[in-house]
């Protein structure tokens, strides 16, 4: 059996996904080298890329049917966009012959402007109707631990989202929402148990 997953899983992108703040660390344009996957070059060769394990999260989650979001207050929501945009992802371990995804197709949502990460979950919960209990946040400040308030499980992320973390996140938003039992035996309650 495997374990449940919150319907709707955020991430932060600096610090969060990748290592730099694009509003200040970044020079556009920015650009690919060639066919390269997880990296782009700023106007003066500075490297954007995804932590190592991103990828294979993003897969995961999509694999899984969650919904994944983007969660940022970044003065410079165009460029975060680009960067998805034009960032690529290789395939799953074993999809060796698959093309790697523009990471911006693993998203369903992009919340991604200056403000209060309070803001972006209101909009993420208007947007997908999914309750704030269905919605677990990686992110690399302590400060948007906020969205508490809301109901939505927040995981700090002092170094990044990597395995390691990402499973901490799961365990913390499981032990906060058990499963609860809705499903019934087939053909009614506990057929032929007499």
């Amino acid at each position: 059996m495997t374990s449940r997953l919150p319907k709707l899983i955020a991430f932060d992108l600096d610090y969060t996904l990748w290592d730099l703040w694009i509003d200040t660390h970044i020079d556009p344009p920015i650009r690919r080298p060639g066919d390269a996957v997880n990296e782009l070059r700023d106007r003066y060769n500075h490297r954007i890329a995804f932590y190592r394990d991103v990828g294979e999260i993003l897969h995961r989650l999509r694999e899984g049917g969650v919904t994944i979001a983007a969660a940022s207050r970044t003065h410079a929501p165009d460029l975060a966009r680009q960067a998805l945009g034009l960032l690529l992802v290789p395939p799953p371990p074993g999809h060796k012959g698959e093309a790697p995804t523009p990471a911006i197709q693993f998203f369903d949502q992009l919340e991604i402007y200056p403000g209060s990460k309070i803001k972006h979950f209101k909009e993420l919960h208007k947007k997908t109707g999914l309750p704030y209990s269905e919605m677990l946040f990686f992110d690399d400040e302590h400060r948007n631990k906020e969205v508490e308030s809301l109901g939505v499980t927040f995981c700090l992320v002092p170094s990044g989202v990597n395995d390691r973390s990402f499973e901490q996140g799961l365990a913390e938003w499981r032990r906060r929402h058990p499963v609860e039992v809705t499903e019934d035996a087939p053909g009614g309650d506990a057929a032929g148990l007499e």
